[in-house]
């Protein structure tokens, strides 16, 4: 129905629903985008917890299966989490550094299976204390400790730059997550935030080692779900962000492409889910072939993010 209206409904979201964070991450795209801040006076306006609840509930009856939960640190906001767990027609991976899962968060999570905590980390310990703070690779093991003697589904998201890629891809590391309890691995292919971290991001070569890199390990690790984000948006047609296969919703539900590219036309605390998957920019940014079409990996937002604000800029 939605199909023949020109209504394209995307598996899943990406949703900022927190405007603070514990830590202090090198190059964070969060605090880089706005989306996080110390200052309360520069602090996104944010949604409330019935407010996310209530838009949950509405894209999980559009079809919508799963709502990436990030921020700043998700697991702040407690308050929203209980809200939107009750959305039990969806999965909702839990972005999180990892710190502030304790007993209290144990039990939330063995009374709602449909949370699911994807652990940040940045190789061992070395490379994780350097760009997260000292101490932070041994407490995110700690949770995941925790979380395996409770037989709770848990992953870890890796952002993976040229010089950590042999680390994190190679079979040693990937033994010692799935001997920790790790399902799910999600390679964040790391987008220059700050000036002179450029030489960080993957090259068209990079991409191509990344390619047969994952065959191997979905072939080694078949109990294991593994993800190349954006690299595998090749496979699905190119880019998927502005509704083709998500959208980012701010912490003041601004509908956005993609957290890497925070432009927005529309809110979906005012137009709803439905109302924002018809956002003119995202209509424009698919009409311009920004997304979908031919795709090397990398993020082609972030590559045209000059065109993109141009079309947010140019009128109907």
């Amino acid at each position: 129905m939605l199909k023949k209206e020109g209504v394209d409904v995307p598996p899943f979201l990406i949703c900022s629903i927190s405007t603070t964070c514990n830590l202090h991450c090198k190059g964070c795209y969060a605090r880089a985008n706005g989306i996080a801040s110390d200052n309360p006076g520069t602090q996104k306006p944010s949604l409330s917890p019935e407010q996310w609840k209530n838009i949950f509930e509405e894209a999980a009856s559009l079809g919508v299966n799963f709502a990436l939960l990030a921020g700043g640190e998700p697991m702040m906001r407690r308050d929203i989490l209980e809200r939107v767990a009750e959305v039990e027609d969806m999965i909702f991976p839990i972005f999180t550094n990892g710190t502030l899962i304790g007993p209290s968060y144990i039990a939330f999570l063995k009374q709602h299976r449909n949370m699911i905590p994807v652990i940040s980390i940045e190789g061992l310990e070395q490379s994780t204390d350097e760009r997260r703070g000292k101490g932070m690779y041994q407490r995110a093991m700690k949770s995941a400790e925790m979380l395996h003697a409770e037989d709770l589904f848990f992953g870890t998201s890796i952002t993976v730059t040229t010089e950590n890629f042999g680390l994190v891809t190679s079979d040693d590391f990937v033994d010692n997550l799935r001997a920790t309890g790790c399902k799910l691995i999600i390679y964040v292919e790391y987008v220059p935030t700050e000036p002179g971290t450029e030489y960080l991001a993957f090259g068209e070569a990079d991409l191509e080692m990344m390619e047969k890199v994952q065959a191997h390990q979905r072939e080694r690790y078949q109990e294991m779900i593994i993800i190349s984000f954006p690299g595998d948006e090749q496979h699905l047609g190119g880019c998927l962000a502005a509704g083709r296969g998500f959208f980012h919703i701010g912490p003041d539900g601004s509908a956005e492409p993609c957290p890497f590219s925070p432009f927005s036309d529309s809110n979906v605390l005012s137009l709803g889910v439905r109302g924002a998957l018809s956002s003119p920019l995202f209509r424009k940014l698919r009409d311009a072939h920004l997304v979908g079409g031919e795709h090397s990996g990398g993020c082609a937002l972030y590559e045209h993010r000059v065109e993109v604000e141009q079309l947010l800029n140019t009128k109907q």
